[in-house]
């Protein structure tokens, strides 16, 4: 699989400052024979050589700032006014940098009106929607706002060769905040160095305790009013403008209307001729002796045998364990095609360009009759195989799979990446194929050498990653479990759901009608025409010119978030018809044109499952996401449109009820909660009896059913008061109320989250029932969010990740059952705790006893699993 291409965006004004002043005690001595200051242009230089050789990117955007002022200075112009003007040294310099940029082959860009940081987050914003990694340089600060999982924002404490790497954690665990809350921070402290206000009198102490008990700057004022009266009280309520004023100008926007794109940022490399021209005007004799050494950069060449028909026999003579690959163009290997393939042994590394020797009856036999192979990615190779009726049944270790097992948070798919994690040296050039490299067509020679270097690093990890599964207790997880389940999975994908397009397209148009009403009568009563889809225009109409009451306001101005919309939607019928509007605009653009878009000429979708993203073992769908079509309300309607393959064939859907709080009563052997599960109680109602102090579930309301459920569910997700008071609607108060209740009736589920949290701190790790794994490196944090995130992982980890490996075991067996009953109905979709299938009509009450039966029995729990099964002629009327 190819791996993401890697972005680097530089600051290119903190990176030329930072440059000049490097050598300004040696400015005299920097200048050509013309007397043009140099000593930028060669620090410069230098850094772009350490920045290429540190992070090997594909593509680089330098951006800089214009002269004149911004959007900023527009709506405060005292913006940046402390700042001196940039000496005239290095402003002569700075048209010069960008030549050298040019020559390097390097882009560079600045946007009037704009900051350099506004391009960046821009196009950091654009990377990640593309899968991309970006890595940000900057002497800022104010950019670690920025970070991601997939943004790295790098500040420079000396020259560029020393970096200080800031990751959301890193940031949380340096400062005490989320890359969000970095501009709220900002906001309430203000900033000497921007020259913005903040509250004054609020430092970065304050600011940090506010921020960790409201959130945001919008939580505080929110709940200003609850707040002791004091000093900070007055401070805040004075500061308020200035507060959302200033963090308003230390947001970088994500939105620049930029002129160019992420295809305008590819590296091209240094243009060697034109270099050498730059120095000699700019007498750089260092750079010029530096560049006069270097040779064109050879890839040094991994020794292999390209697999023809001619010397086929060669490859068939093997008979030893091996490492194999089909290698696909792109990540979504339904659609993609075979760029080539290989074979890997001790000794010996068997490549081809040419799939369809795959399809040769003599390769296919010898294949079959190895007896082990290791993979990377066994699903996906498993899917390409099918296409050359290859069935790869001695494939018996799967690297990415096993690497997931032993560490869940390295979820990138990357080899290189992994041989790194395990501490073992393999040889392999980074260039072509290691961490964040990728592999991007590349020309035979390049692909052959690719796939040696990966055949050696899949069978020098193999032996490794055994052991250490078996040092962990899971080696039973992967070979009963992952390894099962990857065959399930790619055999479901193959089969794929038929959609029905003509029932989607109906009620695409359907909704396309409705949008067009609502549009008209929103406008109607709004008395203008205006775009709904702005919030600040939306805003506008709804609180300036209609004056309804104004709930909420934001950085840009009036609040028109759903929760805001709803509040008022019972009062005020134009809002309730823009909650209708939104709905529906959903349902059309995000299901409708979407899955239409992902229909495959075979009229179904096929959906590719994500063995290795999730840190507890659920599984991820993609290419669409068919675990997000809803369940509920009007869009439940979308699920009409999945239909049967065949005539006479039917929809049948199993889903587990409740079982994460199966799962809880379970492993914290709460007599009270085991004993409502025993007796088939409504665990919910159970709930709210022993809260409220009902006597009879008759006394239940549907309110207190409500709430309870929300505490129910909440526990098991490690909720605190804040967040419970925040789902249901109630005081803070109150929800500690309800907690403390609720683990008073429960008193085990208390004892078990507790036992959980120690045994995080003393292991560093807890276990699912299946002895999956997931690592707390913070749990000793002095971080206290860190922490405190860490003990509610600790908790709520074993419960969901035991009930995601429930669902598996259940589907690997009933993939099992089908194959043994001789039953032509097949496993579809796994969505959450629901398995979907599809079947002739008359299978289906063998169906319906059967699914339950497997279900049922996919472990063996203190408290009974509950299946709940129907079927029908649409995926709708069969849930």
């Amino acid at each position: 699989m190819a791996d993401k291409t890697k972005l680097l965006l530089i600051d290119g004004n903190s990176m030329a400052f930072r440059a000049f002043y490097a050598l300004y005690n040696q400015l005299d001595k920097f200048t050509n024979k013309d007397g043009v200051h140099t000593n930028a242009v060669f620090t410069f230089n230098n850094m772009l050589d350490s920045l290429i050789d540190q992070f090997q990117p594909d593509n680089i955007m330098v951006a800089f700032d214009r002269s004149g002022g911004t959007f900023r200075t527009k709506k405060f112009s005292d913006y940046k006014g402390n700042r001196d003007r940039a000496p005239q040294e290095l402003l002569e310099q700075l048209p010069l940098v960008k030549t050298l940029l040019d020559d390097h082959g390097m882009a560079h860009y600045e946007l009037q009106d704009w900051e350099a940081d506004d391009i960046i987050g821009t196009l950091a914003k654009q990377a990640e929607a593309a899968g991309w990694e970006t890595t940000v340089i900057t002497g800022d600060r104010d950019l670690t706002q920025l970070a991601t999982d997939h943004v790295t924002v790098q500040v420079t404490k000396k020259g560029v060769k020393e970096l200080e790497a800031f990751t959301p954690e890193y940031l949380k665990e340096k400062v005490g905040v989320t890359p969000k809350q970095f501009i709220d921070m900002k906001g309430l402290m203000g900033d000497t160095s921007d020259n913005y206000p903040g509250v004054q009198g609020i430092g970065p102490k304050t600011a940090l305790k506010l921020l960790d008990q409201f959130g945001s700057i919008e939580g505080l004022y929110d709940n200003i009013d609850d707040l002791k009266k004091s000093k900070m009280k007055e401070k805040l309520i004075a500061g308020k403008d200035d507060a959302f004023m200033s963090k308003d100008l230390a947001t970088i926007r994500q939105d620049a209307p930029l002129e160019i794109g992420l295809d305008d940022t590819k590296y091209t490399g240094p243009d060697m001729d034109k270099l050498r021209v730059f120095y000699t005007d700019l007498d750089m004799r260092q750079a010029l002796n530096k560049l006069n050494k270097q040779a064109p950069a050879v890839q040094p060449k991994a020794h292999y045998v390209v697999i023809s028909d001619a010397n086929l026999e060669q490859l068939l003579a093997v008979d030893e364990p091996i490492a194999f690959e089909i290698e696909m163009l792109t990540d979504n290997y339904h659609t993609a095609d075979a760029i080539g393939w290989f074979v890997g042994t001790e000794s010996e590394v068997f490549v081809s360009a040419d799939a369809t020797l795959l399809s040769l009856p003599q390769v296919q036999t010898w294949l079959n009759a190895r007896d082990h192979i290791t993979v990377f990615d066994l699903k996906r190779n498993l899917v390409a195989a099918k296409k050359y009726d290859l069935n790869l049944d001695p494939v018996d270790f799967d690297v990415l799979l096993a690497s997931y097992l032993l560490n869940p948070d390295q979820n990138a798919n990357d080899l290189g990446q992994i041989a790194q994690d395990h501490d073992y040296t393999l040889e392999f050039d980074e260039d072509v194929y290691g961490k964040g490299a990728k592999l991007a067509v590349p020309d035979e020679e390049q692909l052959f050498s690719h796939f040696a270097r990966k055949a050696q690093a899949l069978l020098s990890l193999r032996p490794h990653l055994t052991q250490d599964l078996a040092d962990h207790d899971q080696s039973g997880l992967f070979t009963d479990m992952e390894m099962p389940l990857a065959r399930v999975l790619s055999a479901m994908e193959e089969v794929g759901i038929t959609l029905e397009a003509k029932t989607l397209q109906e009620m695409g148009e359907q909704y396309e009608q409705s949008i067009k009403v609502l549009q008209e009568k929103i406008y109607g009563q709004a008395g203008l025409e205006f775009n709904l889809n702005s919030p600040k225009q939306l805003g506008e109409v709804l609180f300036e010119k209609l004056g309804l009451p104004v709930i909420k306001k934001t950085k840009t101005g009036y609040s028109t978030s759903v929760d805001v919309l709803e509040q008022l939607s019972h009062d005020y019928p134009i809002v309730k018809d823009i909650l209708d509007y939104r709905a529906v605009s959903k349902l059309q653009s995000t299901y409708v044109k979407g899955l239409l878009k992902a229909q495959l000429p075979d009229q179904k979708i096929h959906t590719r499952y994500l063995q290795t993203l999730t840190q507890t073992g659920r599984l991820s769908s993609v290419d669409p996401n068919m675990q997000n079509i809803p369940a509920r309300g009007d869009g439940k309607l979308i699920r009409k449109a999945f239909v049967p393959s065949h005539e006479g064939w039917q929809i049948f859907s199993s889903d587990y009820s409740q079982i994460e709080l199966r799962v809880l009563a379970h492993i914290s052997g709460d007599a009270n909660m085991q004993e409502a599960f025993k007796e088939d109680r409504d665990i919910h109602a159970n709930t709210a009896m022993k809260i409220f102090g009902l006597d009879s579930p008759d006394q239940v309301t549907p309110d207190m059913r409500r709430q309870a459920k929300a505490t129910n569910f909440g526990i098991v997700y490690g909720i605190s008061d804040f967040g419970l008071a925040k789902n249901i609607g109630i005081t803070r108060r109150q929800a500690k109320a309800f907690i403390d209740g609720y683990f008073e009736q429960y008193p085990k589920v208390h004892e078990y989250m507790d036992k959980m949290v120690a045994q995080a701190r003393e292991t560093g790790f807890v276990e699912t029932l299946f002895h999956r794994r997931r690592y707390l490196d913070q749990i000793h944090s002095r971080n206290f969010n860190l922490r405190q995130f860490a003990e509610r992982t600790a908790m709520n980890t074993p419960i969901q990740g035991s009930a995601a490996d429930i669902i598996k075991v259940a589907m690997i067996r009933m993939q099992q059952m089908l194959k043994d009953q001789n039953l032509q109905s097949r496993m579809l979709l796994q969505v959450h705790d629901e398995l979907i299938f599809e079947g002739p009509e008359a299978e289906m009450p063998i169906l319906g006893k059967l699914v339950p039966k497997v279900m049922d029995s996919a472990v063996d729990l203190d408290v009974p699993l509950k299946v709940e099964s129907s079927f029908g002629p649409t995926w709708y009327d069969a849930k």
